[in-house]
């Protein structure tokens, strides 16, 4: 949307509507679901959004690795980097930690070489000893103070990046084009906001100081393998080749089934999306079953893939802990050699043994935490994915105003496909004066719905231009050009907030008696005014504790307060009863009183007395005239009024 759309009390981060309504799918009506396409449809549409292709439900596995594992990395340390204090406190703890972790093996030694044995007798140096067990005293309680204040700045740097990336994200998704949000699982969105931030999350307060300690471990324990012996250096180095190849060729494994897990995932949560949104819909067709199969289906396939994930990544852990013991014993033997020679002491070959183990350590970490460091890098990829999408373009540079908009449009020559090959509309002409009534009618998929969706910029047009008060929409900033128009749908979309607010998402600075005005003209005031707290009533998710009728009043309600230039009502009377629908056409009639006005209808008796009716099929007009004059034609008007009101099939 555009950058600067205005956001209704409470909706704080949603995809912005035209005047509090939703945007249109575009296949058939709002809230319908999207049409299935076709696998080549699928696969160009999937690389025309850098995104993955269907599989079970129209979804399938996306690519089976990280796309460009550096460069998400990258980025991911972009977003830390930050918080860049905390980095420079995580830092400093680090290299005081593993230079306290390094002493430690030192002291150990140092203590063992105090005691030593002469024969049959042993002789103890009781200073040497006390001072060596203080140092290490003193060295204990420095690493737990430092550990704590690492871990502290760890879980800081950990939710405060997490928090800039979900907050990025939820920015994204608010101004991501229309075409994004119609052409990929909204469970599969919701899962790379929640999901795989979380597992972002769990790995930088985990991993990140681990990768900067194993880095300085490895450095520190090998200077001072070489300063207790150069040999015994070399000795502790020969597995560790073995633990890189074991380790490579694990991850080759791990990868693949981390990234499927995390991808099967946002395929569950597409499925209980889907499944609670439409769950009347699946009750009233008596779908239960079938639902649980798919769901059942999804959920294999993700208890499958993760038991692979675990067991490949639980391999890790076991296979280099047995390397490890390997080298141990290697270390060991070499030791008492060198022992026995009277190259190094006793306690010099348990600081060796020490210092050995911390040598392979570093890598030994970074091969447990691998798994969690290939999810976190898959979710992160997906994150990332959505913020690099582009936003809505808004080229608009012309300074008009809401309130200078007279409200002529014109579409010239218009030529437009949601799919590149598959045209909807096909050299479409249509110009409409300032206060004009105009209606569209149609078969399903005549392109009704399309030519609203081209005036409101929701998709921008193939060819051709489309004007208004003779300026190319282009041209017109998105803000000023939505708050022009206000748009009743079919399918009415409420939030979960009070009737009040609901109604004030068309103009935010509306007062109560404003508020109430409008829903008094839309006939909604009275219903309203039945209920415990009238105004101040909470609605459910999705105004579920309404009936369709009454949220349909609302959304007509909200349009009335917006006072728009442009009126357009998609069915808006196609959910209320006879009665209730005369009253809302007089409504109606004084909302549309000197307002450009285009009305898609299937009702021929709601739009009788427009300006101009224009017939429409497969995306060209194929008659226009006012109601009498189509009628005298006796052509496809004639024909859609016969098959209403006479009941002649023609």
């Amino acid at each position: 949307m555009a950058d600067n759309m205005k956001q209704g009390p409470g909706m704080e981060g949603k995809m912005p509507p035209v005047n509090g309504q939703p945007p249109m799918p575009p296949n058939g009506r709002p809230g319908e679901k999207k049409k299935e396409l076709s696998a080549d449809e699928l696969r160009d549409l999937m690389k025309k959004n850098n995104d993955a292709p269907r599989g079970p439900h129209g979804r399938n596995m996306i690519r089976e690795k990280p796309k460009n594992a550096k460069a998400t990395i990258g980025k991911l340390i972009k977003y830390i980097g930050k918080s860049k204090y905390l980095v420079f406190l995580i830092m400093i703890t680090t290299i005081l930690s593993t230079l306290l972790n390094l002493t430690i093996p030192n002291l150990q030694g140092k203590a063992i070489d105090a005691i030593t044995l002469t024969g049959e007798r042993t002789e103890v140096n009781f200073d040497a000893l006390v001072e060596t067990l203080v140092l290490m005293g003193i060295v204990y309680l420095a690493s737990a103070v430092i550990n704590l204040l690492q871990g502290f700045a760890s879980t800081k740097i950990s939710q405060t990046t997490v928090y800039t990336m979900r907050k990025d994200l939820y920015d994204k998704i608010s101004f991501l084009p229309i075409g994004y949000t119609d052409t990929h699982p909204h469970g599969d969105i919701m899962s790379r906001m929640t999901n795989d931030v979380d597992n972002i999350s769990m790995t930088i307060s985990s991993s990140i100081t681990s990768l900067i300690s194993a880095f300085l471990t490895l450095i520190g324990a090998l200077a001072m393998l070489i300063y207790y012996d150069w040999r015994m250096a070399l000795i502790s180095l020969i597995t560790i080749p073995l633990t890189v190849l074991v380790s490579m060729n694990l991850s080759k494994f791990m990868r693949k089934y981390f990234v499927q897990k995390q991808v099967l995932l946002g395929q569950m949560n597409t499925q209980v999306e889907e499944m609670v949104t439409g769950f009347k819909t699946v009750i009233a067709y008596g779908k239960e079953d079938d639902a649980c199969e798919e769901f059942a289906k999804i959920s294999e396939e993700f208890r499958k893939c993760s038991i692979r994930a675990n067991v490949w990544g639980g391999l890790m852990g076991p296979a280099n802990n047995i390397i490890n013991n390997l080298n141990y014993l290697i270390v060991a033997a070499a030791g008492v050699f060198f022992t026995m020679k009277g190259a190094i002491s006793v306690g010099d070959v348990q600081a060796i043994l020490q210092y050995s183990r911390q040598l392979s350590q570093p890598i030994n970490q970074i091969s447990n935490q691998y798994a969690s460091i290939l999810t976190a890098i898959a979710g992160a990829e997906r994150v990332f994915t959505i913020l690099e999408t582009p936003n809505e373009l808004d080229e608009g540079t012309n300074p008009i105003k809401v309130e200078e908009i007279e409200g002529e449009i014109e579409f010239n020559h218009i030529d437009f496909s949601y799919i590149p090959g598959k045209q909807v509309l096909h050299d479409f002409n249509l110009k409409v004066k300032p206060g004009q009534k105009i209606a569209l009618v149609g078969a399903t998929g005549s392109g009704k719905t399309t030519v609203v969706n081209l005036l409101t910029r929701f998709y921008d047009v193939d060819s051709g231009e489309i004007k208004i008060d003779g300026i190319n929409i282009n041209d017109i900033p998105k803000e000023t050009l939505r708050s022009a128009i206000a748009i009743v749908l079919q399918d009415t979309v409420l939030f979960h907030d009070t009737i009040g607010n609901n109604i004030k998402y068309g103009k935010l600075d509306a007062t109560d008696e404003e508020i109430a005005k409008a829903a008094d003209m839309a006939e909604a005031h009275e219903f309203i005014s039945r209920l415990p707290e009238d105004y101040n009533t909470l609605l459910t998710e999705g105004g579920s504790n309404l009936s369709q009728g009454q949220r349909q009043l609302l959304s007509i309600a909200r349009a009335v307060l917006a006072d728009p230039k442009i009126l357009i009502l998609d069915e808006a009377t196609s959910s209320v009863d006879t009665r209730t629908e005369m009253h809302i056409q007089q409504a109606m009639v004084a909302l549309m009183k000197n307002r450009t006005s285009l009305i898609i209808a299937h009702r021929l008796s709601t739009i009788r007395d427009a300006d101009i009716i224009i017939v429409m099929k497969d995306g060209t007009v194929m008659e226009s005239g006012n109601h009498e004059e189509l009628l005298a034609k006796q052509g496809v008007y004639y024909g859609l009024y016969q098959n209403q009101f006479a009941g002649i099939e023609t």
